[in-house]
């Protein structure tokens, strides 16, 4: 049986990754792939205590949110749940998990928490995550920060604890030189521009391009 495929949608909130990782995944089981979504942070106990977190109904005895060390921590105890029982499973079964979000995530995100994109807080968010299985492919999708906001503003949510528009700024500094940042991995960066079926067809391309021939 031949192995399957593990890719990464990433980008900064409003990008589009929910939107887009349903759409590549109904392509493909279109076209009889064994496709599915997965998020991080996941649907798993300590996943779901993230997005307690994230939209501020689990909070500190302090009465503030957990320090970007303390969630770093989080995500990367999340993400070793998310891989054993979500992704691994259907890899080894030769299906394919396209997940909104990976630990690009986590380096992008705490490591801005920490107030810098120190070597020291990146490496250490490496070491935490140095277990977890590598994507096949990571798609960044590329937008500005007030693209994002205008996309969020529009769902009518309420922000959450990473939305404020100057750290999305740097955020999405970060995730278009992610290839710099991850050298050892595919990542491939797509304007995330336009219409929700024109950026799905760069995805698309992107993820065809990567595996051709299989």
């Amino acid at each position: 049986m031949e192995r399957g495929l593990f890719v990464v949608l990433e980008g900064i909130d409003g990008a589009g990754t929910t939107t887009q990782v349903g759409r590549l995944v109904a392509r493909l089981r279109a076209e009889g792939v064994d496709a599915r979504g997965s998020r991080e942070p996941s649907d798993g106990p300590i996943g779901t205590l993230a997005r307690h977190i994230l939209t501020g109904r689990v909070v500190c005895p302090n009465g503030k949110a957990p320090s970007w060390m303390m969630m770093a921590l989080l995500f990367a105890a999340d993400r070793m749940d998310h891989v054993e029982s979500e992704v691994e499973p259907l890899v080894m079964s030769g299906g394919v998990v396209v997940s909104d979000r990976y630990d690009a995530s986590s380096i992008g995100y705490q490591s801005a928490m920490s107030g810098a994109e120190t070597p020291s807080a990146v490496e250490w968010i490496r070491s935490l995550n140095r277990y977890a299985r590598r994507p096949d492919l990571t798609v960044v999708l590329d937008v500005s920060a007030e693209v994002a906001a205008e996309r969020r503003s529009a769902r009518g949510e309420a922000a959450q604890l990473y939305e404020q528009n100057e750290f999305q700024r740097t955020l999405a500094q970060f995730y278009r030189e992610l290839p710099r940042h991850m050298a050892h991995d595919r990542v491939v960066v797509v304007d995330g521009n336009g219409t929700v079926e024109a950026v799905h067809g760069r995805v698309y391309d992107a993820y065809r391009s990567a595996f051709a021939g299989r």
